[in-house]
């Protein structure tokens, strides 16, 4: 588990610099109002989906039915991540489409997260053998990836349900940001 592990650390971190400077200040989503809609609720729903990974795999393994959820929320994150491909071209077009930068860096992304999955999937195999119960996992090696992981699963839900609220219309999810009116945002040429 611990290269699952430092997979998954490597993926928060990377996706923390993704929303941060791509999401957050460069494409400014959630002030971008109806036009952003669709995008943000793709991302709320997802970072909820890593809040419960981040937050559970350093500490509980996830056996026999739990086990078979758990596939169900990886795959659920795929599909989701695939409409997002989709989705974030239209969404981006009138800010000059997806930043370049931000192509590459969903391309890592993509790699740290099939490599996650190479090393995830025959202890997620394992798991489903076992009888169904979710077990404590004892700490030994993974002590400092508890640390780092338990923020990061707080932060992703915090942008999570910040980028649903942005998705319902909320006007406090697009602070720090000014709300950019919907005719408005059709028509933006590129932020800062």
């Amino acid at each position: 588990m611990t290269a699952v592990l430092l997979l998954m650390l490597t993926q928060a971190l990377i996706g923390a610099f993704d929303t941060l400077y791509f999401h957050e200040y460069r494409a400014r989503l959630p002030a971008r109002g109806g036009q952003a809609r669709a995008e943000l609720r793709l991302h709320g729903v997802r970072a909820v989906i890593y809040a419960v990974l981040f937050g559970t795999l350093p500490w509980v393994a996830w056996h026999g039915l739990f086990a078979a959820l758990l596939g169900l929320l990886l795959l659920v994150e795929i599909v989701i991540t695939q409409a997002d491909f989709v989705v974030e071209d239209e969404v981006r077009r009138p800010l000059g489409g997806v930043f370049p930068g931000e192509r590459v860096t969903h391309s890592i992304m993509g790699i740290v997260y099939g490599a996650m999955l190479a090393h995830f999937v025959p202890v997620l195999l394992a798991w489903a053998a076992e009888p169904t119960a979710l077990a404590i996992v004892p700490a030994g090696e993974l002590s400092w990836l508890r640390l780092a992981l338990g923020p990061l699963a707080l932060g992703v839900l915090v942008s999570g349900l910040r980028d649903l609220a942005a998705a319902s219309g909320s006007r406090l999810a697009a602070w720090p940001w000014r709300l950019v009116p919907d005719d408005e945002a059709a028509n933006a040429e590129t932020m800062p």
